[in-house]
């Protein structure tokens, strides 16, 4: 008996103690997802909007309350989307209590090249309203400084500097690896291919040379575009500018000073100086005052006017496109749940068009073509922009070209109509590195075909195997193809002629027809209405998946969608696993964008 007691003693102590556990670390985490919405921002006369990137920008809402969580330190972190971001800018220029924008970006959260593009765009815009810009900063990393050069006058730190360096772009090769782990790797693709490189850091030490050529010239647009912008902007010859690249000749404060890359050398305590000659007066304390990007937009929220005005819905594809159904993370596109969402924008009858915002790189081909499907069935029945950020490249070129118009961003990665199938056979590393070893029976001479351990097959495939491979892939290249030329009004020569799997920037895709138009998202908003019909009336709805009801619920708390940041060096480490991970699990046919430009 005395046993029994402290058996049930002690079971119920476990069970309470659980239970306030589990209690606590719910209240935890609301309050930490809470906080991050902070209190109630007022903005008074003579207020300075400050542009500091302390939150990250993304495409899409985040809408999952856990997802600005760092859970090493408990702390939030607000994510913007690229929408109310843009929006904020603009309400800031017609807004009379706003003097102007101070651009100042110590914190430097994470900001996408093709946002980075359209936010210095809308500052570029909110000039035009005779309001000042001005950018300090303790030193400036070149995507910095290209969105500093919007800004009236650019000063830095007397011991600050500016990096001006160029556009790289780096791989990594895994095949030397493998080699040492006994993994073999083949690559299935269609002959004419020769630019779709995803496969070669699986396969190959080293670039191609088609391979080497497409990320020069994707660099050298890139780059061009950046320089072109900076050099308007700062009225220093191009020339000059590839000089101080390459000589790294504006590092040290004066030097930039002296090449006019910044205007003068303050210290942040000195800018009141700066605010006092552009006429701001001082708040009731004795200080500036000034509030931040993130609590501005937070005032000016979602379009709330004109509540029966007729909408231009946006649906918002990014990350990497896989098979199956899953809860919109923002990070992952689910060829099922995506289909859903643009099928739910076209059964909505209030909504008269839609912008596809597309940020992804592309994956599953097959997923590509559910997505494909439900584009050209909303196609039919209203009007379908297309506005491409960051990536909208293999795959998310194929969900992309049934539109009525592709709006690109100049640093767009868009093209790379190709595909690939990849296996990954490590019966060697198995049996040799770790005493693993495999037997079965079978009633074919294919049952096991793909049969895997640890995500590696146990087996080569056979000559009949690899034909069937070939044809698949084959099959899908010439389903891609066809669809391009259908979509975007070409002759299937022409397509076939700039697709090969090569990644064109948004600026070369215009000329070569892959894209209508150089824009950002409000552009490609402002299109849509106009192909509509209503671009007198309407408004803005962002069409979002339905949520789990665990997640409706963590919302319907108040709990604040954010997004955590990342040691550069963690995040880049992070990058290199997760192209390892894919590559262990990747099933079918892909079409995936092999490029990343490091800015």
């Amino acid at each position: 008996m005395k046993f029994m007691k402290i058996f049930w003693a002690a079971l119920l102590a476990v069970v309470v103690g659980s239970i306030l556990s589990g209690l606590f670390w719910l209240i935890t985490l609301l309050g930490v997802a809470g906080s991050a919405g902070g209190s109630a921002v007022a903005v008074t006369d003579n207020t300075i909007l400050k542009i500091d990137l302390a939150d990250n920008i993304t495409d899409s809402p985040v809408v999952n309350p856990f997802a600005g969580i760092n859970f090493a330190s408990m702390q939030p972190t607000r994510t913007l989307s690229l929408l109310n971001v843009l929006r904020a800018i603009d309400a800031a220029a017609e807004d009379e209590r706003i003097k102007g924008i101070y651009l100042n970006f110590n914190y430097m959260g994470s900001v996408t090249t093709a946002a980075l593009e359209e936010l210095r765009e809308a500052i570029v815009r909110f000039k035009q309203s005779g309001k000042f810009v001005v950018a300090h900063n303790d030193v400036y990393p070149q995507g910095a400084y290209y969105l500093a050069t919007a800004a009236d006058k650019i000063y830095l730190q007397p011991q600050g500097s500016v990096s001006l360096t160029g556009m790289s772009s780096t791989i990594l090769f895994f095949k030397g690896a493998f080699d040492r782990l006994g993994i073999s790797c083949e690559a299935f693709r269609p002959t004419a291919c020769k630019y779709k490189s995803a496969v070669e850091p699986y396969i190959m030490n080293k670039m191609s040379e088609p391979n080497r050529r497409q990320n020069q010239e994707l660099c050298d647009q890139v780059w061009d575009v950046i320089l072109t912008d900076i050099s308007e902007a700062r009225g220093i010859d191009k020339q000059e500018l590839n000089r101080i690249a390459d000589t790294l000749d504006a590092t040290l404060a004066e030097d930039a000073l002296k090449h006019r890359l910044v205007d003068g050398l303050l210290y942040a305590d000195q800018m009141e100086t700066v605010w006092e000659e552009l006429g701001v007066e001082k708040g009731l304390l004795g200080d500036y005052e000034m509030v931040s990007l993130g609590d501005y937009c937070s005032i000016v929220g979602a379009d709330m006017k004109n509540l029966s005005a007729p909408k231009v819905g946006i649906v918002y594809a990014e990350g990497q496109i896989v098979d199956g159904d899953s809860d919109n993370d923002g990070q992952t596109i689910y060829g099922t749940t995506l289909a859903q969402t643009i099928a739910d924008a076209r059964k909505d009858e209030s909504i008269k068009a839609v912008v596809l915002r597309v940020n992804s790189p592309g994956g599953s081909a097959l997923a590509s073509d559910v997505i494909w499907r439900e584009v050209e069935l909303l196609k039919a029945e209203k009007p379908v922009i297309v506005s491409m950020g960051s990536y909208a490249a293999s795959g998310g070129y194929y969900i992309s070209a049934p539109a009525d118009a592709i709006v690109a961003d100049r640093l767009t990665l868009t093209g790379s109509i190709g595909v690939f199938g990849m296996l990954l056979e490590g019966g060697d590393m198995l049996r040799n590195k770790l005493g693993i070893t495999t037997d079965g029976v079978k009633t074919n001479s294919s049952a096991d075909f793909g049969a895997n351990v640890f995500g590696l097959n146990i087996r080569k495939p056979t000559a009949i195997e690899r034909k069937a491979l070939i044809r698949s892939v084959d099959n899908v290249y010439e389903v891609f193809t066809e669809k391009v030329a259908a979509g975007r009004n070409l002759d299937l020569a022409r397509v076939l002629e700039i697709a090969e799997g090569r990644v064109w920037s948004g600026t070369e895709a215009v000329k070569i027809g892959l894209a209508d138009t150089n824009g950002g998202l409000l552009a490609a908003i402002s299109l849509a209405a106009d192909k509509a019909g209503i671009a007198d009336n309407f408004r803005v709805e962002e069409v979002m998946g339905e949520l789990s009801p665990f997640m409706a619920f963590m919302q319907s708390l108040g709990a604040q969608a954010k997004s955590a940041l990342v040691d550069s060096r963690t995040a880049a480490a992070q990058q290199e696993y997760e192209q390892l991970q894919r590559a262990m699990l990747l099933e079918g046919v892909q079409a995936i964008c092999p490029v990343r430009l490091e800015f």
